[in-house]
């Protein structure tokens, strides 16, 4: 019965506040927008002009989103050649992310990396907007404010601008829509985002499912919540081991789990006869735990007490249990925006609640709960990627990138290249791309970093033996500065079969 009555006061109607406050509000909503967007632009479009980008992921959705504006299905040869799946492959096959194909008119604007980086600011930004909203209905304006640049300055939002582009960007927004409307008694519009957010990735069907896990507790909504539960398992089942492999990719290509079984039938076993097994998984390693809780730091824990949060739960157990794929459990990348919404919202909810309950602080709680979370989040500030435009030189190029921009001028347009991770993103818009790696694929114009350790190569010495090798085959040093080496082949270069 409090969660019915929790939600009947969630649900009441938005009235206007006196003395034309609504306007205002929206003034300072847009305002935190628009400043939300600026820094992600700079941040991202100063990271790709820095030659902090990579192969992996920028030019990935760059190829692939140039394809959809092309009206072809999203080739990335770049993912294709490097992982073993050919030059025709569709991203598709990769991970199921159809709504990458919104993007494609942006490219008939302008064809480059950049596009999907102003995209993704502008994507992640805009989640604060319904954000607002839902935070308004509960806790009232001035906290809505508070929450929206709490979640703007988070660090699951910077570290996802930090790393390139990801799918990850619409999922904040059209959650944090599922989220509002579902708020105000919308169904129509509750089943739309829920769609839509199916079209975001394959797992998402996850955050379905666990959305549909909170429904259930609530009158009105049980049958809708079933279909969710049954709708988005199934939906994640189906992308995984039926759609992406139709499109050229592996059902067990990101299967992580092989400390508690080989397949899901071996983890059901290990999790019926060993739970204890399971539960250590969540720990190990311990930065598991540290990520966990600085996830639910963003709400100065509140939001566990929320049944908000268990629709959060399917997802972080999707990466916690993980014993492979590192990236996955640490605070840095773009995993955490798929669910950092979940998490405000719930803190949301469970401040309201606390409220209702007469909690200490009562009317004064949720303002002062909502300047204790901004408050959280602005002191993150300095420990994550957005104190770097705070940097004076990050607006300036050392003599390592002046070299790197010198380098890739080298390579005419229109050709086949194999770059550097780093390097690659500056290409991508004018070349078509390979990654630089341990095979030799015989484009005719290689740009090589022999200065520091890059992905995928283990070490300097390595690459430095990779040049040699390509020297050795006929490659000319067209430059070499500062650990860049520039390779043309001379005479007709023998390519990988199948390549453009």
């Amino acid at each position: 019965m409090a969660s019915e009555q929790a939600v009947t006061t969630v649900t009441a109607p938005e009235t206007p506040e006196p003395g034309g406050r609504t306007r205002r509000d929206r003034v300072t909503l847009a305002a935190i927008t628009a400043t939300a967007a600026a820094l992600y632009t700079t941040l991202s479009l100063t990271r790709l002009a820095n030659f902090k980008a990579g192969a992996y992921d920028l030019v990935i959705f760059d190829q692939a989103v140039r394809s959809y504006a092309q009206f072809r299905l999203p080739i990335a040869i770049v993912k294709g050649v490097h992982n073993g799946f050919g030059p025709d492959f569709s991203t598709l096959g990769d991970h199921w992310s159809p709504i990458l194909a919104l993007l494609a008119p942006l490219y008939w604007l302008f064809d480059g990396p950049k596009t999907l980086l102003v995209a993704q600011a502008v994507l992640l930004a805009a989640a604060a907007i319904p954000l607002w909203v839902f935070t308004r209905r509960a806790l009232g304006p001035g906290a809505a404010h508070l929450v929206a640049v709490a979640y703007t300055l988070s660090w699951p939002v910077v570290e996802t601008v930090a790393f390139d582009f990801h799918e990850a960007a619409f999922a904040p927004l059209l959650t944090a829509v599922l989220l509002e409307r579902r708020q105000a008694g919308k169904r129509v519009a509750v089943i739309l985002a829920a769609l839509a957010l199916l079209c975001v990735k394959e797992d998402m069907g996850l955050l379905v499912a666990g959305f549909g896990t909170v429904l259930l507790a609530q009158r009105g909504w049980r049958v809708l919540g079933g279909a969710f539960v049954v709708g988005g398992a199934a939906y994640t089942w189906l992308a995984s081991q039926v759609l992406i492999p139709l499109f050229g990719g592996r059902a067990d290509y990101y299967w992580a789990y092989g400390a508690l079984g080989p397949n899901m039938g071996g983890v059901a076993r290990t999790a019926l006869t060993d739970p204890l097994a399971v539960l250590a998984q969540l720990g190990s390693p311990p930065v598991k735990l540290v990520t966990l809780a600085l996830l639910l730091g963003v709400t100065l824990m509140a939001a566990p007490l929320s049944p908000l949060l268990i629709m959060a739960v399917p997802l972080l157990a999707e990466r916690m249990l993980a014993s492979s794929f590192p990236n996955w459990w640490v605070p840095g990348y773009h995993y955490n925006a798929f669910i950092v919404v979940v998490v405000f919202a719930a803190g949301v909810d469970g401040v309201q609640r606390l409220r209702s309950r007469g909690a200490i602080g009562g009317d004064r709680l949720p303002r002062v709960w909502a300047l204790g979370v901004a408050g959280v989040a602005l002191a993150s500030v300095p420990f994550f990627s957005l104190a770097g435009l705070a940097d004076p030189g990050s607006y300036q190029h050392d003599a390592r990138e002046r070299a790197a921009a010198a380098a890739v001028a080298v390579v005419p347009d229109g050709v086949l290249v194999e770059a550097a991770n780093n390097l690659a993103p500056a290409l991508s818009g004018r070349s078509r791309v390979l990654l630089w790696d341990r095979t030799h694929r015989g484009a005719p114009w290689i740009v090589a970093d022999v200065g520091r350790r890059i992905f995928p190569f283990a070490n300097v010495t390595e690459q430095q033996d990779r040049v040699r090798f390509l020297v050795g085959s006929g490659y000319q040093v067209r430059f070499s500065q500062n650990g860049y080496v520039v390779l043309a082949a001379t005479g007709s270069p023998t390519t990988t079969p199948g390549l453009p």
